[in-house]
């Protein structure tokens, strides 16, 4: 099908005019949009859908917060079904949750949302010395989320309102410590054991392999030694940090930059100051706060008198414990650092100038001022090679932009050459061989386009492998877009026997080995148990999941579980690979009441199965919820794959 598109592109062409333009007349552009963008329903909550284009795009918008957050992140752990999945589920619960408030109908007053407003670090930073918010400031901040300050409260308020929903739950989920112990005291139970190994590597000299048995295992076994495929190829790509490396900006262009953003290249004004504090919390009774004011009080007059003694005053008198043993010192501060009464102060006095009595939340103060760092603006000159960076990486993008469909559209419409391309776009062809569809760990970090799994994906792909066609373009976790073909291809293969018969005979020797160890393990199990007094074990040691002592994790495990009704008692554990353990369990210890880490681990434990009990009634709330409101997610998590979206087969 796609060789007869590639081999009458003009006929398909009119076709699809044919086709199309009907579609138009009929349904409108408006409508022919909607029916593009509406997508498949992923999950449907209340009679509400969920699309797949909207699953994408939060997938995407996702991984690009994440990558915003955590530059050095291997974009590739997220490009699992378990992290699209998760990110499903969030929607759904969204959509539920939405759907939960509107049927309890909750809703939160102007009041709440002005209160919670004003409590947000973020908008109180916004806040000038006068109190007042900076409506250009706080229009700024929530442009950046691409929101008008009423949407952002709208959107704050449904937040506010979701919050109900499921507070209710959270603040009256408890855990009583009687239940909580039981549980934690056998989690941190230990049991003294004694362990007899029976090591496979302990059996090695004792098998002996023929030519037959090694051709035997090699044919029962062909997959372990497989050659895989291979290719070599030849790739393009389109890289934003060659672009910006490639642009060049004039020195009037940069000026005129500086100039339209003078104002981020500026630092505030900052203030230096000592102080004494008198201790008197607002909730503290009137004779209370009226003396530490009197105190205070003649505090200042006697610094009024001998400005100079105010490092002692301060480390006499006052009850900052932060600073008075400084002097009262606070080093450099500027604007939102203090409570606003002290900073209104602070900013109102000349160098070396004493305040009056400042009351604020925590007392009186006497302040000082000691110095000043006015605000300063950066010169041109400083902040060039800023600036050039700036503009380079901002042309370079909006340069990649406009690349990028040249070169998607390129690479599949003239897709038995990469040259064309190449061409067009100035890049190198670049060459790579013996390309494998699973490269080593080694290779496969971010910075490999190479190792980039969508990437491979398309170039072993059976259109690639048999017509020598040119991938999709792909994006990489650095982004950038990568297409590439096979120039030869080598089809995954057994290697002949010669060449593999030291890996036959160690997989071989290995395998009996471990048959020898068990077999011989088994039988002395079997006879301690029937004669407990007969068997000779290595000393007692104590194990929990906390101590191991070096012994396999499946040993303790074993250990751990085991009935302890009737004790002392044999128990047997193969761990394949590397033998078979004998372990007699001896007894159970009980908690030293005086050992301070098991208390520790104790108090640590309590407090998170109380957090995962919190969290398990929360999520049983969830699914009561989900039914109630007929929640129906269309995507099986089991058959989820990395496979490329509806969106990206649209690309």
């Amino acid at each position: 099908m796609f060789d007869f598109i590639h081999k009458h592109k003009k006929i398909m062409q009119i076709l699809l005019f044919i086709l199309i333009v009907p579609s138009f007349a009929l349904v409108g552009v408006d409508g022919y949009n909607r029916m593009l963008d509406s997508g498949a329903d992923v999950a449907k909550v209340a009679g509400v859908s969920i699309k797949q284009t909207t699953w994408d795009n939060a997938v995407k918008n996702d991984i690009d917060r994440i990558r915003a957050s955590n530059p050095n992140i291997d974009v590739k752990l997220l490009d699992t079904p378990e992290f699209k999945y998760g990110v499903l589920e969030r929607l759904v619960r969204e959509q539920v949750t939405i759907a939960a408030v509107s049927d309890a109908r909750l809703e939160t007053s102007d009041q709440r949302l002005a209160n919670e407003l004003q409590n947000d670090p973020a908008i109180a930073a916004l806040r000038g010395p006068d109190g007042k918010l900076d409506n250009e400031k706080y229009k700024q901040l929530v442009g950046s989320q691409g929101l008008t300050p009423a949407g952002f409260e709208a959107r704050f308020r449904n937040q506010l309102s979701a919050q109900q929903v499921f507070k209710g739950v959270q603040e009256s989920s408890f855990a009583p410590n009687a239940l909580v112990d039981v549980t934690l005291n056998a989690f941190l139970q230990k049991r003294e054991i004694q362990v007899a190994n029976f090591e496979a590597s302990a059996y090695a000299s004792k098998v002996n392999l023929t030519d037959a048995d090694l051709e035997t295992y090699y044919k029962a076994n062909p997959s372990q030694f497989q050659a895989p495929e291979q290719a070599n190829i030849e790739y393009v790509v389109l890289d934003v940090e060659a672009l910006k490396n490639s642009i060049t900006v004039s020195d009037a262009d940069l000026k005129s930059y500086y100039d339209q953003n003078v104002g981020r290249y500026s630092t505030p004004e900052e203030r230096r100051a000592s102080h004494v504090l008198i201790n008197a919390a607002k909730s503290a009774p009137a004779a209370d706060r009226t003396a530490a004011k009197a105190k205070a009080q003649a505090l200042l007059e006697t610094l009024k008198k001998a400005p100079n003694t105010f490092a002692e005053v301060a480390k006499a008198n006052s009850q900052d414990p932060g600073s008075a043993a400084n002097g009262g010192d606070l080093n450099f501060f500027g604007k939102g650092a203090m409570v606003k009464p002290f900073e209104d102060a602070a900013f109102a006095l000349k160098k070396d100038e004493l305040s009056g009595i400042v009351e604020s939340d925590f007392g009186f103060h006497i302040i000082k001022l000691t110095d000043i760092k006015p605000s300063k603006q950066r010169s041109f000159d400083e902040v060039k090679a800023e600036i050039t960076a700036e503009v380079k990486k901002q042309q370079a993008q909006k340069k990649y932009a406009e690349a990028a469909d040249i070169f998607t559209n390129t690479t599949y419409e003239q897709s038995d050459s990469l040259k064309p391309v190449a061409d067009k776009l100035k890049l190198e062809i670049k060459t790579a061989n013996n390309i494998t569809r699973n490269p080593p760990a080694s290779s496969a970090n971010a910075s490999n386009v190479l190792a980039t799994p969508k990437f491979l994906n398309a170039l072993f792909s059976a259109d690639a492998i048999e017509k020598k066609r040119n991938t999709e373009a792909v994006e990489t976790p650095a982004k950038q877009l990568i297409s590439g073909r096979i120039t030869q291809y080598t089809a995954a293969r057994t290697l002949p026997l010669a060449e593999v018969k030291d890996s036959v005979r160690a997989r071989l020797t290995a395998q009996r080995s471990f048959e020898l160890a068990k077999k011989e393990g088994a039988a002395q199990l079997a006879a301690w148990k029937a004669t407990p007094a007969s068997a000779t074990l290595p000393a007692a040691v104590v194990v929990s999941r906390q101590q191991g002592q070096n012994i396999a994790p499946q040993v303790i495990e074993a250990v751990l579980k085991a009935d302890s009704a009737k004790l002392p008692e044999f128990i047997g554990v193969e761990v394949v690979g590397r033998g078979y353990y004998v372990a007699k369990i001896n007894k159970i210890l009980a908690p030293e009441a005086a050992d301070p880490a098991q208390a520790q681990t104790l108090a640590q434990g309590r407090s998170q199965y109380a957090q995962a009990l919190t969290a398990a009634e929360d999520q049983a709330y969830y699914k009561v919820l989900k039914a109630r409101f007929k929640t129906d997610i269309k995507v099986n998590q089991s058959k989820l794959s990395a496979a490329p979206t509806a969106s990206d087969a649209a690309k």
